[in-house]
């Protein structure tokens, strides 16, 4: 699968709202995800278990969804980028609209690397 099959795939997935199938078919086992310092769950997380965890524990915390939004990716080589747009009321701080750059890296068919840039 090519880069932009991959990409194509996760953007489909995720306007479906279907964020924990992308993690199972596309993340590599060892998949690294970077957030913004001071994220709750931490900057760093390891390895797909721990990527699936940090990824229920956010939804988990979400009271309700008002609307989200991807951009079609923009693909670089082994890498591609979209944005994600939320409105999304969390059950530990109220209301927030979150807009975010989305960084990934794939290797073997597989996104090995994901970044996250948005204020916090």
């Amino acid at each position: 699968m090519s880069t932009q099959k991959v990409a194509n795939r996760l953007v489909e997935l995720m306007r479906q709202g279907d964020g924990m199938t992308a993690i199972e078919e596309l993340y590599a086992d060892n998949i690294v995800s970077k957030e913004m310092p001071g994220y709750p769950g931490g900057e760093l997380v390891s390895g797909k278990e721990a990527v699936t965890q940090k990824s229920i524990a956010w939804l988990n915390n979400i009271q309700e969804f008002h609307s989200s939004a991807i951009s079609e990716p923009q693909v670089a080589g082994n890498h591609f980028s979209c944005t994600m747009d939320f409105d999304v009321t969390f059950k530990d701080s109220g209301r927030q609209k979150m807009s975010e750059v989305c960084v990934y890296e794939v290797n073997d068919n597989k996104i090995v690397n994901e970044q996250f840039f948005y204020n916090m």
